[in-house]
């Protein structure tokens, strides 16, 4: 059983309020255009499919929709637009189901008495402080006992934002303040946490795109060090995108995941955008499981991303 079934079930109307607007924007749009339609026909999905681009879903991944709804149309023989919504759902359910390899941490688990490390990457400004404040606070209402690494010493407010959040959600934090060598944080926070027996490592990272080639070499340090260590971290790369940003969350994606091995996604401020359509397209293109999404500014309000719940939510 993998450490992230310790998580309960998140309450459904946390995550129908939080998809408000994303919901609102995608159903009227639908229903608009089913007005006065008695089947799924081309014309029909024609209009679908800009709907599905003009709300974020993205390009590929539209068209991979489209062509499952035609396949489905032909097999069925007869679909009423009436169905459309099931068979819509279904049919996104299942392609993000395709990239839910790992979702549950079953993989690559720590040895026995070593701590579980989650390396996070993104850019300034997307909510990457604030997701690892609400992560460490998540593993901590589990009972699970948890150290903070601030690894992003390129900037102070980092750091400080860094110990603000792990007073807020009650766990240690290991520093050295701006300037320090990253890589030699997170030596120390995986020392401390082996030392203190503790069940879960976030490392913190440098949120800044400067190039390719200077981050690469940057986290492959982190994680080099890091196994001198804990041989087999870091368990899990974190990429956190600001969801809200659209299709500038995808170039984000594609930069990060070229530059390290990112096997999970978070999603933040979905709560204040009507682009929620981006969380598919990028799980879909950069096959990498959605893992968690944010749905509101509180400190509980980061959620173990559920891929039917997410699905009925922005599509009911």
């Amino acid at each position: 059983m993998g450490i992230f079934s310790i998580f309960s079930k998140e309450k459904k109307e946390d995550l129908d309020q939080g998809l408000s607007r994303s919901r609102e924007n995608l159903v009227s749009r639908l229903s608009r255009a089913l007005v006065g339609r008695s089947t799924i026909d081309d014309d029909f999905l024609d209009e679908l499919e800009e709907i599905l681009v003009t709300s974020d879903v993205g390009v590929g991944t539209t068209l991979r929709i489209i062509e499952r709804l035609q396949q489905r149309v032909s097999r069925d023989k007869y679909l009423g637009s009436g169905e459309l919504n099931r068979i819509l759902k279904e049919e996104v359910v299942a392609l993000l189901a395709e990239n839910a390899d790992g979702l549950s941490g079953d993989d690559d688990q720590p040895a026995p008495g070593e701590p579980y490390v989650i390396m996070v990457v993104g850019v300034n400004g997307v909510g990457k402080t604030t997701t690892i404040g609400k992560l460490a606070y998540k593993f901590r209402m589990a009972g699970k006992s948890v150290v903070l690494g601030a690894a992003d010493t390129f900037r102070a407010a980092a750091v400080d934002q860094l110990v603000i959040w792990s007073e807020r959600a009650g766990v240690p934090v290991i520093t050295q303040g701006m300037g320090a060598d990253p890589a030699s944080v997170a030596f120390d926070t995986l020392t401390a946490a082996r030392n203190r027996q503790a069940d879960v490592v976030i490392i913190d990272t440098a949120g800044r795109l400067h190039n390719k080639v200077g981050l690469m070499n940057e986290l492959s340090k982190i994680r080099r060090v890091m196994q001198k260590v804990v041989p087999t971290a870091p368990h899990e790369v974190l990429l956190v995108l600001d969801a809200s940003t659209g299709q500038n969350a995808v170039e984000q994606a594609r930069q990060f995941t070229a530059a390290t091995e990112v096997n999970a996604l978070a999603l933040t401020k979905l709560d204040g955008t009507a682009k929620g359509g981006v969380v598919i397209g990028i799980s879909d293109e950069f096959k990498v499981p959605v893992k968690y999404i944010g749905v509101g500014e509180k400190i509980g309000d980061l959620q173990v991303f559920d891929r039917q719940s997410f699905v009925d939510s922005l599509f009911s």
